[in-house]
């Protein structure tokens, strides 16, 4: 993207983070959600590949750059309250560093939470011991 939108008119919160969900471009399963900060959203919007910030280890997250499994970026969205991001994203490989091909496995059944997905990858192949 050549010129980025007006970044100041979104509302990070008091950590100065936004959530961004990733969502498939083309069959619109919800793979993940994340956090962005400015710099990353820019960086995104710049290159077209996704880069989150991860609040663990409170440096910039560029999804796949461990694994290979990189998502491009197709659109980047904001809702109504500009408080919120959706992320159209063409996912290479799986999502989820569970070895999912999304992050949304569990399911509240009566009592507990359900596993309603297996792993399509070992963890271990992706990432290693």
């Amino acid at each position: 993207m050549e010129s980025l939108p007006d970044l100041d008119s979104l509302k990070f919160n008091a950590d100065g983070l936004i959530p961004a969900i990733a969502q498939q471009h083309d069959t619109g399963e919800v793979l993940m959600m994340a956090w962005m900060n400015r710099a990353s959203l820019a960086e995104t919007l710049t290159t077209g590949v996704a880069c989150y910030w991860s609040r663990s280890r409170r440096k910039f997250w560029r999804k796949g750059e461990t694994s290979g499994h990189v998502q491009q970026v197709r659109a980047v969205r904001t809702d109504c309250d500009r408080d919120t991001l959706l992320l159209l994203v063409d996912q290479t490989g799986v999502a989820c560093h569970t070895g999912r091909r999304n992050c949304f496995y569990l399911e509240a059944r009566t009592g507990a939470w359900a596993v309603i997905s297996d792993p399509a990858v070992n963890p271990e192949e992706i990432y290693g011991q």
